[in-house]
């Protein structure tokens, strides 16, 4: 894909490749890196950087079972068989973790008509997918931490612009912002925080600790 507009920064491409992001990090830059071409060359070059590095230390017995306990880690359980990966909304490493496509996923109501899938917690943070009705708004809210944003299908604007598929939003504690989804199509994003958000609406503060946002 060549028209995506909001990309990862170096920093977290380069936390990825050295392993030092948490895991609901890890899953929205891979998924990222599967939807943009350039974010990918931009890995695979500070990938590349970091072997050359690694050629000169010594080497560590890799288990043979080592992704599928990477993914058991991500999902919290025992491994999961591999899914079926076929063309749809969610790259590979999705649907690696989902098990399957959309269609798969099991979606819980949060208000407002939105709805969300936790796919992993731990105390260094959550990866979830959102699902925003098409011209519907996320409450204002700003953060405690970082927030991963990256969008799998239709749009949402805020005061940075507009986000389409593969696009992604990091935003830090300085950002406070009204996510909208765009008219047409409901809007799907990846998220990832390491911290609850700051809702500013009365209603989304008292809902919080149930939502687990």
């Amino acid at each position: 894909m060549t028209d995506i507009q909001h990309q990862a920064p170096d920093d977290l491409l380069m936390g990825y490749a050295t392993g030092a992001l948490p895991q609901a990090f890890d899953l929205v830059i891979a998924t990222h890196v599967s939807l943009c071409d350039d974010a990918r060359a931009r890995l695979e070059a500070f990938e590349a950087v970091g072997g050359a590095v690694l050629e000169d230390l010594d080497q560590a017995e890799v288990s043979e079972d080592s992704l599928e306990q990477t993914l058991a880690k991500i999902t919290g359980g025992a491994p999961a068989e591999r899914p079926i990966v076929v063309p749809g909304t969610f790259p590979t490493p999705l649907q690696s973790v989902v098990g399957g496509d959309e269609a798969a996923v099991r979606w819980r109501y949060v208000g407002r008509g939105v709805k969300q899938c936790v796919l992993h917690s731990d105390e260094n943070g959550t990866a979830r997918l959102l699902k925003i009705p098409a011209g519907r708004s996320m409450p204002e809210h700003s953060h405690n931490g970082t927030e991963m944003t990256l969008v799998l299908k239709g749009a949402f604007r805020d005061d940075d612009g507009v986000f389409a598929r593969g696009d992604i939003e990091v935003a830090d504690p300085n950002v406070s912002h009204t996510p909208v989804a765009e008219p047409g199509e409901d809007c799907i994003c990846l998220v990832a925080t390491d911290a609850r958000l700051k809702f500013q609406g009365l209603l989304p503060r008292i809902a919080q600790p149930f939502l687990g946002i």
